[in-house]
């Protein structure tokens, strides 16, 4: 059968609106974490005083999770940042999280690790206003992972502890792989990939990748 120009013109219509539909349900928005520092309550009042509690300086896009106002000094073996966010709320314990870039200048191996996960990571010094703490472990270089409801794991064909792919556009489109799927009803749909890797791929905060979805894998799981 002869398709008429019409035809021809309708169907790529659909074709394309089908596709940018399935694009549409599969976006993700980016969110970019430079270095910084969750603490725990004790580790708050050696750094800020006795019966110290943060000061939300902005909410974050997670629920119930926020910038403070609080800043520390991160000091290494090498090395040292100065003007480093805490993170709130606090936590049970005290986490340290950079780029790969700022290892080398803070003279710590930091494994890439899921948040949370600190068996066998390094130590760190944080100086704060009232005094310091050193850390015997809880330095990490946080695995890229996209946080999401279980209404978008369904939608999006993946599962709690999934490995994805996730394509990026712009100047510098690319593929990042490993990405860690992180499933809870308490979470907003985000990725999160800290300085280096959005610098790799152009990314800011506000920006979104798509889901490659033909992609997914479960060929490993993250563990501590």
């Amino acid at each position: 059968m002869v398709m008429t120009e019409k035809k021809v013109i309708d169907m790529v219509t659909r074709i394309v609106m089908e596709r940018m539909q399935e694009l549409e349900g599969l976006k993700i928005h980016v969110g970019v974490s430079n270095r910084h520092v969750h603490v725990s309550q004790r580790d708050l009042a050696q750094l800020f005083g006795p019966g110290y509690q943060l000061t939300c300086k902005n909410n974050l896009m997670q629920p119930g999770q926020y910038a403070a106002k609080e800043t520390v000094t991160i000091q290494g073996p090498k090395g040292e940042f100065a003007g480093v966010r805490i993170l709130g709320p606090v936590r049970k314990e005290s986490q340290v999280e950079i780029s790969l870039a700022d290892t080398y200048r803070l003279g710590i191996k930091a494994p890439i690790k899921e948040s949370g996960c600190l068996d066998q990571t390094p130590g760190i010094r944080l100086i704060g206003p009232y005094g310091s703490v050193t850390l015997n472990r809880g330095t990490i270089v946080a695995l890229r992972h996209v946080h999401m409801t279980t209404g978008d794991a369904a939608r999006m064909g993946v599962a709690d502890k999934d490995f994805v792919c996730v394509e990026t556009l712009g100047e510098r489109k690319g593929i990042l792989g490993d990405v860690l799927v992180r499933v809870s009803d308490d979470f907003r749909l985000e990725l999160h990939v800290d300085v280096d890797e959005a610098n790799a791929c152009a990314l800011k905060n506000g920006d979104f990748v798509i889901l490659k979805k033909e992609q997914r894998w479960c060929l490993h799981e993250s563990g501590c």
